[in-house]
């Protein structure tokens, strides 16, 4: 008897989930963009930093108001990305800053290490 049981509602599983996609009902995850407007995040310092939130839910990422791509790390602090030799990305020691507080030494290693969101 548990045997037809469950072959009863295995058959019932399927046969739901193959009317779902035939009907074009996705199942998985939405496709939704990322949060569009700007959000204001505290470092752990209180210092803030505007932020805008890029991607889907997929892939997504964070950068700076003025488009360098940034990253939070375990204890809360933003910081830059930078790219390493091999082209792939890590987060630097340098932490972020909004545009008008960066040093002339932050903007200098900005241009040779940082990365620069491009919206194509």
């Amino acid at each position: 008897m548990k045997r037809i049981f469950w072959m009863v509602a295995l058959l019932a599983t399927v046969g739901i989930g193959s009317c779902y996609a035939k009907a074009g009902v996705s199942i998985g995850p939405a496709k939704v963009p990322a949060y569009p407007g700007l959000i204001i995040r505290e470092q752990p310092n209180g210092e803030t930093v505007r932020t805008y939130l890029r991607g889907d839910e997929h892939q997504h990422w964070l950068m700076t108001e003025d488009g360098w791509q940034i990253d939070e790390n375990k204890n809360g602090w933003l910081k830059y990305m930078k790219k390493t030799r091999k082209g792939s990305l890590r987060m630097s020691h340098r932490k972020a800053h909004n545009e008008e507080k960066r040093t002339k030494a932050e903007l200098r290693w900005l241009e040779r290490h940082g990365v620069k969101f491009v919206d194509r």
